[in-house]
């Protein structure tokens, strides 16, 4: 697939600049992208990795209202924050810009009038509401109301967090500005529309038959698109950030954020190299797009739709987009400050970048939304890094240096044993390269670490300490053939765990083998001096993730005591219905999670008769042992039903807070099993 190019273009989703980027940032874009072309230049490819801060948009001067700076000053801070983030993760890219400079406005600017001036944009009029007191029209998130659907107040012209329905700002009852507090009136605003209607003969075609390849979740969400239908999608607006429109009757108006960011790859590449048109207009580069899934759209319809609008340019050959990360089985939240921000990971984790990339690899989400638990970044450490990859190298090392005097031991006559071990590792090039290629990280970076297992089951196996008792030369050709499996991992790790790999090649005192060279046993010479050995990866203790827990559980308590409307009530019902129900105090017995579930424990709870099961879905808010010997209410009378294969006979009852969180029932003061609700 490579040999088809002679250049790679590749592009990581640009971040928006108003706060700092995140774990799933990383397992979602920037890891995944960062593999790939780390392995491009291991093959000696022409490659160019780009990317930038996105810095306009309504958030940007919302946040800069809400704090009294301006939109400039909140970009500027975060630009730096997210640069710095990505430069200590390794994030290699080749640039890393911004859409505030000058070279992106002109690249914008000049893009724009090219569709333009070719009559290919549709003008037209609407009414929008508009501040006579601030003398601007309202983006939707400077309106506020109540919502047509549910009634409740503080719905933004966008959309309705209480009800989640999707709004026009037109709609809302009582609509208000955020800006002066006035009621907006409707005025005629005029902008210019993207007809991506007219182009659906064509993404059909350059999607859905010639990139069947694409990853299912991509393909899919494009086919779903495609089959509703597209419609015209406006590519100004009217702001005073963002790049100005320049033609007559577009004063005040700005380029729609979402029609200027992917430019950003343009102008960032503009600003690298003055060979950038080779990159992205030669139809012998490959162009390919790192995103999240919630980015789909606009990298494989719309940024295409504006790159065959504009002429000359390649589109993407692949968009090999990840689903999302939640963080301990629940969303990750920027707003909640539910989530593990980069910066402050390196804060508790000094020097243990790639713990961090290794764990988001491992369980990256490729096909399907995927959790991170502080329980499994400990258990991948101890259990993998540790046990497997770090005990290997120091293993081979410290051996050769106790035995040796440091220095690499000579080749003997290899046993049948030994070609066995030989014929696998020459297995692995070939695996790894097949699944990076594919795209596929984390089958990549197993194929990777069974080169580490497989050095350690030899040493397990040939057990060169008691040799050495008995046969110098043996136990010499099995130090030799460790110490080429560890030059071996300090290759084949490079796209992986660059800091890691660094290591290995200090301890080795050898500089990298060439990629080509992967699975040759051929790297070290005999007699060479190897340099200090130490541990590549520390042991993670429970205290150190209890401490994560603590942090996380703090942001929980701290949303939960903010001030949020509860959900509405529901319809009244008889007081007969409610005389049905039968509410009692239980003591819970026994709890343990059920298996395969994320969400479920089972309970035994003592009602006062005897016990009884429950299967409830507290899993993420109460660890099984801390609730025995809780007393609950439950609901004694509701038909039973089966769960995960286990008979539930009732209900316990809990209250749900605003933000989501769970809290469980109790009586005020001990109670005996069994009392009854009144």
């Amino acid at each position: 697939m490579l040999e088809k190019f002679k250049r790679h273009l590749v592009t990581a989703a640009l971040p928006y600049a108003n706060g700092p980027v995140h774990i799933g940032h990383l397992a979602g874009v920037y890891i995944p992208a960062d593999i790939f072309v780390r392995y491009l230049r291991l093959k000696k490819q022409d490659v160019l990795f780009i990317c930038g801060s996105d810095e306009h948009g309504v958030p940007i001067t919302l946040k800069a209202r809400r704090e009294g700076i301006t939109p400039q000053e909140v970009v500027d801070k975060f630009h730096n924050i997210i640069k710095n983030s990505f430069q200590d993760f390794g994030i290699s890219f080749d640039i890393y810009s911004r859409t505030t400079s000058p070279v992106h406005y002109e690249t914008s600017t000049e893009i724009f009038m090219n569709i333009y001036e070719k009559g290919i944009f549709e003008e037209q009029t609407s009414l929008q509401l508009y501040d006579t007191e601030a003398k601007q029209f309202l983006a939707d998130r400077y309106v506020t109301g109540t919502c047509p659907n549910c009634k409740s107040e503080g719905a933004y012209g966008d959309q309705c967090e209480k009800c989640g329905s999707s709004l026009n700002a037109n709609d809302l009852i009582n609509p208000k500005s955020t800006i002066s507090g006035t009621t907006p009136v409707l005025k005629e605003t005029k902008h210019w529309y993207l007809p991506l209607n007219k182009y659906e003969d064509w993404l059909k075609k350059w999607i859905l038959e010639d990139h069947k390849e694409w990853k299912t979740n991509v393909y899919g969400q494009c086919k779903s698109w495609l089959d509703q239908g597209l419609q015209l999608r406006a590519v100004s607006r009217d702001l005073d950030w963002g790049v100005p429109i320049p033609i007559e009757g577009a004063e005040g108006k700005v380029l729609y954020v979402w029609f200027d960011a992917p430019i950003g790859y343009i102008s960032a590449t503009k600003e690298l190299t003055s060979d950038w048109e080779k990159y992205w207009k030669s139809p012998d580069s490959q162009l390919v797009h790192f995103i999240g899934k919630d980015n789909i759209v606009f990298h494989c319809i719309v940024f295409p739709v504006v790159l065959k609008a504009a002429g000359s340019y390649i589109l993407p050959e692949n968009v090999p987009a990840n689903e999302f990360l939640n963080l301990e089985y629940d969303k990750i939240s920027t707003s909640r400050n539910w989530a593990v921000w980069l910066h402050e990971y390196l804060l508790d984790f000094p020097d243990m970048q790639d713990v961090l990339r290794y764990t988001l690899t491992a369980n990256a989400p490729e096909t399907k939304d995927n959790d991170f638990t502080w329980k499994e970044f400990q258990t991948r450490n101890n259990s993998e890094l540790v046990a497997v990859l770090g005990n290997f190298v120091n293993r081979a090392l410290v051996l050769t240096q106790k035995y040796f005097d440091n220095k690499v031991p000579q080749r003997f006559e290899l046993s049948v044993f030994d070609k066995e071990i030989i014929a696998q590792i020459g297995e692995i090039k070939s695996k790894v390269e097949h699944s990076i290629e594919s795209y596929k990280f984390r089958e990549a970076l197993q194929n990777a670490m069974q080169l580490a297992r497989i050095g350690n089951k030899y040493l397990a196996d040939t057990e060169p300490w008691k040799l050495i008792k008995t046969d110098e030369n043996r136990t010499a050709t099995i130090l030799n053939i460790a110490l080429q499996i560890s030059a071996n991992l300090a290759c084949v790790f490079q796209p992986f765990l660059p800091f890691t790999a660094e290591k290995i090649k200090k301890m080795l005192a050898q500089d990298f083998p060439a990629w080509e060279d992967l699975g040759s046993l051929d790297h070290l010479s005999a007699g060479h001096s190897l340099g200090n050995s130490s541990l590549l990866f520390s042991q993670i203790e429970d205290k150190q993730v209890e401490l994560q827990m603590e942090k996380l559980n703090a942001t929980k308590s701290e949303n939960s005591h903010q001030t949020t409307e509860a959900k509405p009530f529901k319809a009244n019902i008889q007081f007969e219905d409610f005389q049905k129900v039968d509410m009692r105090i239980g003591t819970i017995r026994e709890a343990e999670k059920v298996p395969k579930s994320k969400n479920l424990l089972k309970l035994k709870i003592h009602d006062g008769l005897s016990d009884r099961t429950i299967v409830s879905g507290i899993a993420t808010f109460y660890a099984p042992e801390k609730l025995i010997g809780k007393q609950v209410v439950f609901i004694a009378n509701l038909e039973s039903r089966v769960i995960k294969g286990i008979e539930s006979q009732g209900m316990i009852l809990s209250a749900e807070n605003p933000d989501g969180t769970i809290h469980l029932i109790n009586p005020f003061e001990p109670c005996e099993d069994g009392s009854i609700i009144c």
